[in-house]
């Protein structure tokens, strides 16, 4: 287990490379890591193409080098090694950290012809189907530390690049416990919410699905459960959705058809993208991660129980690391990933376990995830990463 040390010791200048910096898990760690940097006395600096998390890396006192980081096209790869070579020596970067496949290629290229130490950060499961596909994947083992953010993948890099097995450090992203306080939602942002979602019955108990517009967070899956509960005579709630259609509008309109053609339009919400996530989880009873594949970390089933909400997570991936289980302990339910029948059971369960249980079972979560998987443990272990292979 790696020893967590302070940071203000050790204050490098470290290069991440990351796509894009929109919305996502690794553009926020991104962010936050580079926050933890300049705040120990550290110089920050990202190379990507930017986006609209920008204004918070600059506020953060980090710099930016735009660039094409998106790109997989192997000239671009080159002319980006380029890039970041020539940004490598201006700024007599020491550690240059890499969050995603195609930039990872550059910036490795460019870490070994300068000499500089290389980190990755393994983000996702990553399509590994076949022999080419699994040499590309394999710039993310390739660091003098591979950070896995959680013991799912840590296992799954292990399994399929053996010789990055020692390599391997395991730092669960982390969530901001202070932004996901329940006690600084005020009622104003709650009713703001309620309002845009049509939501004029505030008795009925209000289940929240966050997540991205795409068929393997769940979002079928869920309007078939609450199908299941229709029939069954359980129409005491409302279910919001939300989250970005990231252009699968033809995803978005399915599932709005579905909604009608089943008869669950009084009960069943599409909401779009929700720019006050605290608030909207503030504003649920229960929230649901019904991820059909198993998501790297998780970041839901954390933020849900940061916010002192139940949560009803699929049991697989990290989300069967971070849902507690078990009389006295549980934070939440675990179901079958796909399983609509079995996340109606559990819904079911849920429902009429009550406010009280509830409330307690929020109590547990909001103390596992500031015992656990907070930003300020994840970016100190981050920055004892960067102190290691320093030497």
């Amino acid at each position: 287990m790696t020893t967590v040390m302070s940071p203000e010791s050790f204050a490098p200048c470290v290069l991440q490379v990351i796509p894009e910096l929109e919305t996502g898990g690794a553009e926020r760690t991104t962010i936050d890591v580079a926050a933890a940097l300049v705040s120990a006395g550290g110089r920050a600096l990202v190379a990507s193409q930017g986006g609209r998390l920008e204004g918070e890396l600059s506020a953060a006192g980090a710099s930016l080098y735009r660039m094409p980081a998106a790109s997989k096209n192997p000239l671009t790869l080159i002319i980006n090694m380029l890039r970041l070579i020539k940004i490598i020596r201006k700024e007599q970067v020491q550690i240059v950290h890499a969050r995603s496949r195609a930039p990872a290629w550059s910036a490795l290229w460019a870490a070994r012809l300068t000499g500089r130490h290389f980190v990755t950060t393994y983000h996702g499961t990553y399509n590994a189907k076949g022999r080419a596909k699994r040499f590309y994947n394999s710039v993310m083992a390739r660091g003098d530390v591979v950070i896995a953010n959680s013991d799912f993948i840590a296992r799954l890099v292990a399994q399929t690049y053996p010789q990055a097995e020692k390599r391997l450090r395991v730092i669960h992203r982390g969530s901001d416990i202070t932004w996901l306080d329940p006690y600084e939602v005020s009622d104003a942002r709650k009713e703001k919410l309620r309002t845009e979602w049509q939501l004029p019955d505030s008795s009925l108990p209000l289940v929240f699905l966050p997540g991205r517009m795409t068929w393997w967070k769940g979002q079928e899956v869920m309007i078939d459960a609450v199908q299941i509960l229709k029939d069954r005579g359980q129409t005491d709630f409302v279910c919001v959705m939300v989250g970005d259609a990231q252009g699968r509008d033809d995803y978005v309109g399915g599932l709005k058809k579905s909604i009608r053609m089943k008869g669950l339009s009084d009960r069943v919400r599409l909401a779009g993208h929700c720019a006050d996530m605290p608030a909207g989880l503030a504003l649920a009873d229960l929230v649901v991660s019904a991820s059909i594949e198993p998501e790297a970390f998780g970041r839901i089933a954390v933020e849900a129980q940061a916010m002192g909400k139940p949560i009803i997570a699929t049991d697989h991936g990290g989300s069967a690391e971070t849902v507690l289980l078990g009389e006295g302990v549980a934070t939440g339910w675990r179901v079958t990933p796909g399983d609509a029948a079995a996340l109606a059971d559990a819904l079911e369960e849920a429902l009429a376990a009550g406010p009280e249980v509830w409330q307690e079972m929020g109590r547990r979560g909001r103390a596992n995830a500031e015992a656990n998987f907070s930003v300020k443990q994840m970016c100190r272990k981050t920055i004892d990463v960067y102190r290691e292979v320093a030497g």
